[in-house]
């Protein structure tokens, strides 16, 4: 195996998957997702993870908080940021298709993070049964590009719901900011989503409850209108007005936000 040779646009693809869908915390040459994929490409697991540090060198988030990446970002590194952060919905189905053709269609929808945590990354999308060809290629590319945003957003938030701190996966949805059916450009852009449980995730879909421009939660006149009420109390009132606990990457976007505020949100 090689760390030496020229990085493929291809394999750059499939780095900037892994980065998007790995915890921010395992990046490291040890995960074994990384051995593997490494393997695969023919590359050694240190060549990948200095890959995926340097693609985090290139995140306006990181960058905003002072968190230093590798210097050795390369103008194909560059290239490839700006293909993905400009047109999430083609590079990220795109760079599903290229990971499934790598290791497999099996493998591919394995966790991808590791230890107690490893099934929290599991996708699980809605099954639609497809009536033709043509139906079946957009069928698969929908589920591929759902399970490039729900690992993305979760991994981003260490999945957990960002309001409440719920842990458990099955629970949690990749919420849209901008809802799915509006705007489809941003259906697998992660700074679109947030990390929300069951409840908090229907409650943000219809409007009752929303974000400031410092990510505090809001709580609609509407929603208030049910209270007092233990279980309105317990899941909404008791965050109203805290920060939600916020990503590792991938920051929720504040236009995305404002839009929600002034289109979704019941006032």
């Amino acid at each position: 195996m090689s760390s030496g040779k020229t990085w493929t646009h291809d394999e750059l693809i499939i780095a900037m998957n892994l980065y998007c869908k790995l915890p921010f915390g395992q990046l490291r040459h040890g995960n074994p997702l990384v051995i593997e994929v490494a393997g695969m490409l023919g590359r050694t697991p240190s060549s990948l993870s200095m890959k995926l540090c340097n693609l985090a060198s290139l995140d306006p988030y990181h960058q905003a908080r002072g968190v230093k990446g590798l210097r050795g970002t390369s103008r194909a590194d560059r290239q490839v940021w700006e293909e993905f952060t400009s047109d999430w919905d083609q590079y990220g189905v795109e760079s599903e298709e290229k990971l499934r053709a790598l290791i497999g269609e099996t493998k591919e929808n394995r966790p991808i993070a590791t230890g107690r945590s490893a099934r929290k990354y599991i996708v699980k999308v809605p099954s639609v049964e497809p009536f033709g060809p043509t139906e079946a290629i957009v069928t698969g590319k929908t589920r591929l590009g759902q399970r490039f945003f729900r690992q993305s957003v979760l991994a981003s938030y260490n999945c957990r719901c960002c309001i409440t701190g719920n842990p458990i996966p099955d629970l949690l949805i990749a919420s849209h900011i901008l809802p799915w059916g509006q705007f489809p450009e941003q259906r697998l852009n992660p700074r679109n989503g947030l990390c929300l449980a069951q409840t908090q995730d229907a409650a943000f879909d219809k409007g009752l409850i929303s974000l400031d421009e410092d990510y505090r939660l809001m709580l609609s006149p509407y929603l208030r209108e049910f209270l007092p009420n233990e279980a309105l109390s317990r899941n909404f009132l008791a965050y109203e007005g805290m920060q939600i606990k916020m990503p590792d990457k991938f920051l929720p976007d504040g236009d995305y936000l404002q839009k929600h505020r002034e289109v979704v949100f019941l006032l």
